[in-house]
């Protein structure tokens, strides 16, 4: 049974993860049509982002590998003949138990060490990206836009690599709108992030609010442009987002951040959710347990039984994500993330246990200890009554 169960999670786990990772590797085809990236660094983008993806599949795929596995042995009569000679609904779903547990070890060791190295990694990757489209891709005598308000022009390039005449446009910032013209450029890539380092130009500003338009000319020998800030989220160079952070930091977050109370609250939520999220394969075993592990006549439908199971599955995650959210703003909070999934897993192992005494056996001792006048005899001659 643990070897059919696990074949299935396996199997609806690559299918589910093979989809959604085609769905959202297809977003990321512009690094390949428009800004000039080959397919490894397409591919290594993409599979930076799997760890996170398969941890949002894995809880539903074990769900509907018990599903299933519960489904089919109900329908073989395996589990008919297992509770006929004796054995409880415990010991018939221990590999799913099983299964679960070793599911939830997996996902809990890739929430705290492989997905955050993962983010990282990403994002120095997003962040190389940015450069190579500036230093490889812009083309002399094209203006190029990596992204909305932000536009680059160069005159010509040198053979080392040197960008001559060169034109740097922001207006991303709604206050205030900068264009750098400088006579050359050079890109700088070190441990610390790429930058873009331009002489011997100018630097022309103004308050994008001012009715005016008052240009603010100021020259400069050498300036540089922090090329990292141009990835999402990558204002700061050296300042990880909650998802990036090792689970150490989110615990002790560093003093020197400046961090704000709603800071505290999204490393608040990332920290108890990636602890949190652990425990929903075991839970939605259980409640599969519950609803599937006693045996029925095969004559008798479970798509009932099948939808009521996803239903309460999709309940309780919901439950957790909206409480999750809630983390952010009260501390308090955090109760409710691991009540929701471990009250899920009590109520629906103490249904499974209630669930084992077999009714019929129940009601037909009760009639024959309390009524045993009524009981109607079948004989070859009719009815007699005793």
């Amino acid at each position: 049974m643990f070897r059919q169960v696990t074949s299935a999670f396996l199997l609806i786990l690559l299918t589910l993860t093979a989809i959604i990772w085609l769905a959202t590797a297809l977003k990321q085809l512009d690094l390949i049509t428009s800004q000039g990236q080959g397919l490894i660094m397409f591919f290594q983008m993409t599979a930076l982002s799997l760890p996170s993806l398969i941890t949002l599949i894995a809880p539903n795929a074990v769900l509907m590998a018990a599903l299933y596995t519960l489904d089919r042995m109900n329908g073989d009569s395996e589990i008919i003949v297992m509770t006929a000679a004796g054995a409880t609904v415990w010991r018939i779903c221990r590999p799913l138990i099983a299964l679960a547990l070793i599911v939830s070890t997996l996902i809990l060791l890739v929430n705290v060490f492989v997905n955050p190295a993962c983010m990282r990694s990403l994002r120095d990757l997003i962040t190389q990206v940015r450069a190579d489209l500036i230093s490889q891709v812009l083309q002399p005598g094209r203006f190029s836009s990596p992204e909305r308000g932000l536009t680059f022009h160069i005159r010509d390039r040198s053979q080392d690599g040197e960008l001559q005449g060169l034109l740097f446009h922001d207006e991303r910032d709604s206050k205030q709108v900068m264009s750098y013209l400088a006579d050359r450029g050079r890109i700088l890539s070190n441990d610390e992030g790429s930058f873009l380092i331009m002489f011997d130009g100018y630097v022309h500003r103004y308050n994008a609010k001012d009715k005016d338009k008052s240009v603010q000319i100021i020259a400069f020998d050498q300036n540089m442009v922090d090329l990292s800030k141009f990835t999402e989220g990558g204002d700061k160079r050296n300042k990880l987002e909650p998802k990036q952070m090792p689970i150490m930091s989110l615990i002790d977050p560093p003093e020197e951040d400046g961090l704000s109370d709603k800071d505290y609250g999204l490393l608040r939520y990332e920290l108890h959710e990636r602890l949190a999220t652990p425990l929903y394969p075991v839970a939605f075993i259980f409640l599969a347990i519950a609803l599937m592990g006693q045996a029925r006549t095969t004559r008798e439908s479970r798509w009932g039984q099948i939808l009521t199971v996803f239903g309460l599955a999709v309940a309780i995650r919901v439950a957790g994500i909206t409480v999750g959210n809630l983390v952010t703003l009260n501390a308090w909070a955090v109760i409710l993330v691991y009540a929701i999934p471990i009250g899920a897993i009590l109520i629906a192992a103490w249904t499974a246990h209630v669930r084992m005494s077999p009714e019929l056996r129940s009601k037909l001792n009760f009639e024959l200890k309390f009524q045993p006048k009524n009981i109607k005899l079948w004989t070859a001659r009719g009815v007699q009554t005793g």
